[in-house]
């Protein structure tokens, strides 16, 4: 049996996480990362107070230690920034895949480790295993509907040697009854639905509250002005709704598919596939992470470009050490940079990287 610190957010699945690991015998802590307390004003509900009492709480049914681990600056540094900077540069990020790199596997997991700990433990729905060489491997989740591998692509195969998924072998009506069997206080908690540790902040008031409105003119594919936006950072390819501009006529629809950074304009066209931009082939990862096998090597993979994506067929042509051109099959809608790529081979998560560049 080992040490785990189990990161308790004040959810259900990461206290059933907590509560399986202490039924098999393992020492468990309960450590709250306080990562963003909202303190700059921006609209929205961040309930972090609410979720170190229930966090609490469910550390004391269970009868282990509770921290709370205080993370705001680092988090600041490594989310906060990189979600600004992105959105400022034109791209996409994915706040909740950098937070399980840099955060959860990253600063807390460094912090478990100094205290003596051998694992991090987690809610994710995902699946460990270890391969027959020795390596520590993820796979999808066991609740199809609920798969978070995708989120753990960029992490390390050094961070995956100490992560612990007790969940990720579950459906999430078993994870509420075991919640319940344990009784444990946030057994019929809803679960959140906000931006990595923001609580219900939205992106466009949390971008707005960073980045000063830039509007510009919404135009067409021929060039026509159709609209105004607010500025660029606000929107992102394959945007169907929040744009303002309506449809003429039923059945067809207005998607984002580009920007005209030199001119401040948005691009809509209609969603179909014949559309300019909007359906792509190819791209080019970089920023590597690879779990168990080196990516550049392989010659064919799935990848996943977001977290409700299917993933699709496609080879990989190697550029340098972490960089490749990935060449899917079939065309994919909105390909974006900035966007995170996950690889599979089949149900195993062999790592991602970040979208550089598309074609």
């Amino acid at each position: 049996m080992s040490k785990v610190m189990v990161g308790l957010s004040g959810g259900v699945d990461s206290a059933v996480a907590a509560a399986l690991l202490v039924e098999q015998g393992h020492e468990v802590v309960g450590g709250y990362m306080k990562n963003w307390m909202n303190d700059e004003g921006i609209p929205g509900d961040c309930p972090w107070e609410q979720d170190i009492e229930d966090a609490h709480a469910v550390a004391k049914t269970l009868g282990i230690e509770f921290r709370v681990i205080d993370l705001v600056d680092s988090y600041k540094a490594k989310i906060v920034e990189y979600l600004v900077n992105g959105y400022e540069e034109g791209l996409t990020p994915n706040p909740d895949v950098w937070c399980n790199r840099e955060m959860k596997f990253g600063v807390f997991l460094d912090y478990a480790l100094e205290q003596g700990f051998e694992a991090v433990g987690t809610g994710h729905y995902a699946r460990r295993r270890i391969l027959t060489n020795g390596q520590a491997a993820i796979l999808r989740g066991a609740d199809p509907n609920k798969d978070q591998s995708y989120f753990l692509s960029l992490m390390t195969s050094g961070q995956v040697e100490h992560a612990r998924f007790p969940t990720g072998e579950m459906l999430k009506p078993e994870v509420r009854e075991v919640a319940r069997r344990f009784n444990l206080p946030v057994a019929e908690k809803k679960d959140s639905q906000g931006i990595c540790f923001l609580g219900q902040v939205k992106m466009s008031d949390f971008l707005a509250h960073y980045l000063p409105d830039k509007p510009g003119d919404i135009v067409d594919m021929a060039g026509r002005v159709m609209g105004q936006h607010r500025g660029l950072h606000f929107y992102t390819i394959g945007q169907r709704k929040g744009h303002g501009v309506a449809s003429p006529k039923e059945g067809m629809a207005y998607v984002v598919v580009g920007k005209k950074a030199a001119e401040n304009q948005l691009v809509i066209g209609w969603d179909r596939e014949d559309t300019e931009g909007l359906y792509l082939t190819e791209c080019i990862v970089g920023t590597i992470s690879s779990i168990n096998e080196s990516i550049p090597s392989l010659k064919r993979v799935e990848a996943q470009p977001r977290y409700r994506a299917k993933a699709e067929t496609g080879k990989l042509e190697v550029i340098d050490a972490n960089r490749v051109k990935l060449i899917f099959d079939k065309p994919q809608r909105a390909l974006v940079a900035g966007q995170i790529m996950a690889f599979y081979d089949g149900g195993r998560l062999l790592g991602g990287g970040v979208v550089e560049g598309v074609a």
